[in-house]
């Protein structure tokens, strides 16, 4: 059976604490799964097209609860490997209200997805993919998954299949040279390349207008299209079919952990749809949608979905 959409990524275990509470103190830890490429595989599953995540896991209680969560959304995790020996990644999340900012801890040094390499990879599956989906998390991870991400990339485009690459810098993880020279080589050739404003100015030096940003950044990789976030503002894209705007959703915070995943997700939703402006919109309002759920995942349905897109959100208490 051949997917839609392939992604590739770390699987973690996500230890949090409301706001008002502190990490130091808090007397439990809620736990969820997270990972943005495991986010980005359940949003778009829940919407219809067939999705396989790539990974590498623990045999253990901690891999196998993610495994049958990212399952439980209509992600095909067949293709897994599970190492009997190595970790389960960890992060830790102190939720928190203005003024003072989210803080989040890793701990995810020498995990089971930092020990992947080629040979874990169902690359028949990925090969016969129409989409593979890529972020720059997962080269950072270590030299193995660098190394099976370039892979990855490659025999995509080798194959016809399109590569949709995720930005998503993490300073924590690597450093800003190394980060834009191994990101760089993933976007070149991609089909679709996702950044944030951030992204554009931290890796590639790239600051003013979102329109100009998009351009320059899509003439720096060679990718046929660039979407630019900014927030709640919008995104904007620029390719060769041309280029536009959507603006964004006015939100209320809840937790904004996962919400560039969710934009991602609609974002694919609407490339394999081929209208990617639509896939732009929707992913704006997902986004926007996932700002109120705790968790990582964007846990929604279409009908929430294109309510919030057709402005049909007009009762504070749907009863």
């Amino acid at each position: 059976m051949s997917h839609d959409l392939v992604t590739l990524g770390e699987a973690m275990l996500r230890l949090w604490v409301p706001p008002g509470e502190r990490l130091e103190d808090a007397p439990a830890y809620r736990v969820t799964v997270a990972g943005a490429e495991a986010n980005v595989a359940m949003a778009v599953a829940r919407h219809g097209p067939s999705v396989a995540w790539l990974s590498r896991l623990p045999d253990s209680p901690m891999g196998r609860r993610a495994a049958r969560e990212i399952a439980g959304h209509g992600v095909d995790v067949s293709h897994v490997t599970f190492d009997p020996v190595a970790r389960m990644g960890t992060y830790f999340v102190e939720l928190s209200v203005p003024p003072r900012p989210i803080s989040v801890v890793y701990d995810r040094a020498g995990s089971a997805a930092a020990k992947m390499t080629p040979d874990d990879m169902a690359w028949k599956v990925l090969e016969s993919a129409r989409a593979l989906h890529l972020t720059g998390i997962t080269p950072a991870l270590s030299k193995s998954a660098r190394i099976t991400t370039i892979e990855a990339a490659r025999r995509a485009r080798d194959s016809g299949v399109a590569v949709i690459v995720d930005m998503n810098y993490r300073s924590r993880l690597w450093d800003t040279e190394e980060a834009e020279r191994v990101i760089g080589d993933l976007c070149r050739e991609a089909a679709v390349v996702i950044a944030t404003s951030e992204d554009a100015r931290d890796l590639f030096r790239l600051e003013g207008a979102p329109a100009e940003t998009a351009a320059a950044l899509r003439s720096a990789t060679g990718a046929g299209t660039v979407i630019v976030t900014e927030g709640s503002v919008g995104a904007t894209w620029d390719s060769d079919s041309g280029s536009g705007s959507v603006p964004g959703y006015k939100a209320e915070v809840v937790d904004r952990i996962g919400a560039g995943d969710a934009f991602a997700a609609g974002v694919i939703i609407g490339f394999l749809a081929d209208d990617l402006p639509a896939g732009v919109e929707r992913g704006l309002a997902m986004a926007a949608l996932k700002l109120g759920i705790f968790g990582d995942q964007l846990v929604t349905s279409q009908d929430e979905i294109q309510k919030l897109m057709t402005g049909k959100n007009d009762r504070e208490v749907g009863r």
